[in-house]
């Protein structure tokens, strides 16, 4: 699936397909997604993140885009990522959202709207029925993001650490 070209965004701002001259703003922004929901225990390391997301971008079925500012439209200001999944049980397409990040700047909100918007048209226009995504729980910026475009929560994730254990499954 090829993601939509450079769409109009609030003033001063574009969407655009991620390339490969983004992977190192993208691996920021992966960081800084994985510090937010993972905490002390985050794969902090940018190659990792960086590999990672070299293999989605002009694949079939990811939808990555970036936001820029119209002035420095090569320099990201923000990064979506939601792949496409097909149920093993009923053949159905769906998307599962995988990322969302916005850099700290004044129009933050309105640039994570801007983005979320392009990722459901792209996600419509792929004949994706239903769209999942995870949020951590204290995340409450993305929660709220989530409900203005209606998603609704239907799981919950239980965890437990056991006593003595050094990490998760991160």
């Amino acid at each position: 699936m090829t993601a939509p070209p450079a769409a109009a965004g609030p003033p001063g701002y574009l969407i655009r397909p991620a390339g490969e001259g983004d992977l190192d703003a993208i691996a920021g922004f992966e960081v800084e997604i994985a510090k937010v929901s993972f905490g002390d225990e985050a794969v902090t390391d940018t190659g990792l993140h960086r590999r990672r997301v070299a293999g989605a971008l002009g694949k079939p079925g990811e939808i990555t885009l970036i936001a820029a500012a119209r002035s420095a439209p090569a320099r990201p200001v923000g990064w979506a990522w939601l792949s496409g999944r097909t149920n093993s049980l009923t053949g159905a397409r769906y998307g599962n959202f995988r990322s969302l990040a916005v850099a700290d700047i004044p129009d933050r909100s309105r640039v994570a709207e801007l983005l979320l918007a392009a990722v459901l048209q792209a996600a419509d226009e792929a004949g994706m029925g239903q769209l999942t995504g995870k949020v951590h729980a204290r995340n409450l910026g993305m929660r709220a993001l989530y409900r203005k475009f209606g998603f609704e929560a239907t799981h919950i994730t239980m965890e437990r650490q056991a006593p003595g254990a050094e990490h998760g499954l991160r």
